[in-house]
């Protein structure tokens, strides 16, 4: 698993990730079992050489034999040959990338299962638009479904997560969203146990982040939060299924797409030629 993390204010979105990817299979019972971890895996990437454009993942991590990484750089080159720099808008974009998504989950040679879990998140400034947009796809229990905008229109600033959002959930909500489920399972009655979480929540969530936030401040913001995960699940008793470097990147309306930290399969004195960061 993973947790990817989207910090939007006024100024810019910051996109970040650990980069870990969990292999596991089902035993004759059922039960899933995590046959091991690779911490190295890629789940933030640059959407467009151009524009103010990026992009995220977690669930998950191959599709016809091909890992999402690899084929979100098919999916940029599409893009690049296709894309009106003039006129796109974000939304436009995510709707790009739902049809390649939809394309490669449907192709024959594609494995797929009833429990299939994906979010490939696109996020950027549209063609003269000044405020930032993100966007979801998601494929739920082996469904591709429409795409959804994270940030609702007005809504200039927030933190949003996917993945393993537990720790941040505690943090800035104050509350576990799994206590509606916890309660009801006790016999609390649906909308009561709503209601419990809602004033919890209301009562209890940290203030983190402010439409005015610098743009150095929101980057910090994004990495303490994964950071802070990773730390997490360290210490939580079973497998550690969030780990490995922090990949993030932010975009701004004016200066674009900047990696802010990246790993690199290669070192850099070696590959001269790549200007120090991965295509």
């Amino acid at each position: 698993m993973t947790v990817c993390v989207a910090v939007k204010v006024h100024d810019c979105i910051v996109f970040a990730a650990d980069s870990a990817a969990t292999l596991s299979t089902v035993d004759e019972n059922g039960n899933r079992q995590i046959l091991n971890v690779y911490n190295n895996a890629d789940k933030v990437f640059n959407l467009h050489r151009k524009l103010p454009l990026v992009a995220m993942t977690c669930g998950m991590g191959h599709i016809c034999g091909r890992s999402i990484s690899n084929l979100a750089k098919e999916m940029r080159k599409e893009m690049m040959d296709a894309l009106d720099e003039e006129s796109y808008s974000v939304k436009s974009v995510a709707e790009f990338a739902h049809a390649f998504i939809e394309a490669k989950y449907s192709d024959p040679t594609a494995t797929k299962t009833p429990t299939d879990f994906l979010e490939f998140w696109v996020g950027g400034y549209g063609h003269n638009k000044e405020h930032g947009e993100i966007w979801k796809i998601v494929i739920q229990d082996g469904s591709l479904q429409p795409i959804v905008q994270v940030n609702q229109p007005g809504e200039p600033d927030g933190i949003f997560w996917g993945g393993q959002g537990e720790a941040i959930a505690r943090l800035a909500l104050g509350v576990d969203p799994s206590l509606i489920s916890v309660l009801v399972s006790n016999g609390m009655e649906a909308g009561l146990a709503a209601q419990v979480f809602n004033t919890g929540r209301n009562n209890l969530q940290t203030g983190l982040v402010h439409a005015t936030m610098p743009t150095i401040d929101a980057i910090r913001l994004a990495k303490f939060l994964v950071s802070t995960t990773i730390d997490y699940f360290s210490l939580k008793f079973g497998s550690d299924i969030v780990g490995g470097a922090t990949d993030i990147a932010t975009v701004t309306k004016y200066e674009g797409f900047k990696w802010i930290e990246r790993k690199h399969y290669y070192p850099d004195g070696l590959n001269r030629e790549t200007n120090g960061h991965v295509c």
